[in-house]
Order: structure tokens, then C-alpha cells, then sequence
């Protein structure tokens, strides 16, 4: 069962996409994952070129991910959700202002869960033809697999980890 965003806005000139298939000559959708981080910065700025270039549909998924301590702390998920949303509009910002210089049609989705999961569940549901992360930062995912390398060992779609 794959959960439904949180919000869905488009951004960008309108796009008029054709039936999804298999084989064409480019990606008719991609997808890139954010976090605010730098790396996931550059990655939408890579995306986004891609998709004029190919004039492909872009589609942005932030994944809000909760932390299992705030439950157990009397007002933390609260702040977190403030901090989340706080992020949230931000990105939207950024990206909104991405769409309309470099004149790319951009759907921006919200989901709020583990990364992988719900990166992987977006792909699959959109129907991505390619999905395009940044690399991770924290030296805890050399030993234990980053969402990029995840999503690359998943082998459904091309998977682009921009450093």
C-alpha cells in the first residue's frame, strides 16, 4: 500500500503529457528527491536541466521524515512539524522559482515517511522514467547504505546520484 502526498502543487508552463509508455527516445518524467541538503540542491538543479533538455515532465518529492523520539518528548512534535512545514515552504520556493526561470513543468509533491520508501513508492506511482538523488553526506551511510544507494540497488528505474 503506497501512501498518498501530502500536497501536490505545479509549478512552470503547462505540460501536455502523452500516455506513458516504455522505449521512447527519452525520459517523459523525471523524478528528483530533496531535502534541503546541498547535495539534493544540486541534484534538482541537474534534474531540472535534464528535463528541459529531454522537455521532460519534472516531479519533486520532499519526504518529511519523522523521528520516532518525538513522540516520547511533550511538545517535540510539534516543533518538528512546524520545523517540517517551515522546510517545506522554502523548498517550494526555490523550486517554483527553478520552474519558471528554466521553463520546465514541475508537479512538487509532499509524503511523509521513510525516504526510501516513499522515494521508491513515488517512482512507481508516477510512473518515473528516471530518479535523481543527491548523495549523502553523513559518514554513517558508507556502512549501512544511503537512500541513493538504496534506490540504486532497487533496479527499477535509472538512478542518478549527483555528489
Amino acid at each position: 500500500m503506497t501512501a498518498e502526498p501530502l500536497s501536490v502543487e505545479r509549478f512552470g508552463p503547462a505540460c501536455a503529457l502523452s500516455p506513458w509508455e516504455r522505449g521512447t527516445d527519452g525520459p517523459r518524467l523525471i523524478m528528483v528527491g530533496i531535502d534541503g541538503s546541498e547535495t539534493s540542491m544540486r541534484a534538482i538543479a541537474y534534474a531540472c536541466g535534464m528535463a528541459r533538455r529531454q522537455q521532460s515532465q519534472l516531479a519533486v518529492v520532499y519526504v518529511a521524515e519523522p523521528h520516532a523520539w518525538t513522540s516520547m518528548i511533550t511538545g517535540a512534535a510539534a516543533a518538528q512539524q512546524r520545523t517540517f512545514d517551515e522546510l517545506e515552504a522554502e523548498l517550494r520556493r526555490e523550486v517554483r522559482q527553478l520552474a519558471e526561470e528554466m521553463r520546465v513543468p514541475v508537479t512538487f509533491l509532499t509524503r511523509r515517511g521513510d525516504p526510501f520508501g516513499e522515494l521508491r513508492a513515488a517512482a512507481d506511482d508516477l510512473k518515473a522514467d528516471a530518479v535523481i538523488v543527491g548523495a549523502s553526506a553523513q559518514p554513517g551511510h558508507r556502512l549501512v547504505g544511503s537512500v541513493a544507494a538504496r534506490l540504486v540497488r532497487t533496479g527499477r528505474w535509472p538512478v542518478a546520484v549527483v555528489p
